[in-house]
């Protein structure tokens, strides 16, 4: 036995003290978590007993009740924030239309901000998706750079409708799935022989 199978067969052992109705809760947990998402909560599945088609399921249903409430905490801030800019923006061409006394020299709320924090290199490469190929493909390659989560409250606060973003998260949350639970699972099959 290689030190692989030795190490899975160990995981297994210690994923079978925990109660199998369990099991596929566990996984939905860690399909939430930005980074480990439905990639990495499907092969945690696998490696854990479970069938490649619960884990992958599991894992999926975690990251996409991630991204949906993400979208709608999003959504709302974005909401809020538009708003009061709008009421803001409002009320200063209100405050023009009224004569300044002697000596006012202008609002300090309207002063210039400071620059903005550089941009990563995983949101330069998001962004460049985005305009490139749209919501659908910055959804489905958006995985390779940054998380699902980033990735939808990038596009809502960019102005994306919610059901827009939800539809192309799920279609890249399915897509990535399949990809990785069927790659990990003919890897442990075929390669490693567990």
């Amino acid at each position: 036995m290689n030190p692989i199978q030795e190490l899975i067969i160990n995981f297994q052992e210690l994923a079978a003290q925990v109660p199998e109705i369990i099991r596929p809760f566990i996984v939905m947990l860690a399909g939430a978590v930005p980074f480990i998402e439905t990639e990495g909560a499907s092969i945690i599945g696998i490696l854990g007993g479970l069938h490649p088609i619960v884990a992958g399921i599991a894992g999926a249903v975690g990251n996409f009740l991630s991204v949906v409430f993400v979208v709608l905490f999003t959504s709302r801030t974005r909401t809020a924030v538009t708003n009061h800019n709008r009421d803001r923006v409002s009320a200063a061409r209100s405050a023009e239309r009224v004569p300044a006394s002697p000596g006012y020299q202008g609002s300090a709320a309207f002063e210039e901000t400071a620059p903005a924090k550089p941009v990563s290199k995983g949101r330069q490469r998001f962004m460049k998706w985005l305009v490139r190929f749209g919501v659908p493909g910055a959804s489905i390659l958006g995985p390779l750079a940054i998380p699902t989560q980033f990735t939808s409250a990038i596009l809502i606060a960019g102005g994306t409708p919610r059901g827009w973003v939800l539809l192309w998260q799920g279609v890249a949350i399915v897509i990535w799935t399949t990809v990785a639970t069927v790659s990990f699972w003919a890897t442990l099959t075929f390669v490693v022989g567990v």
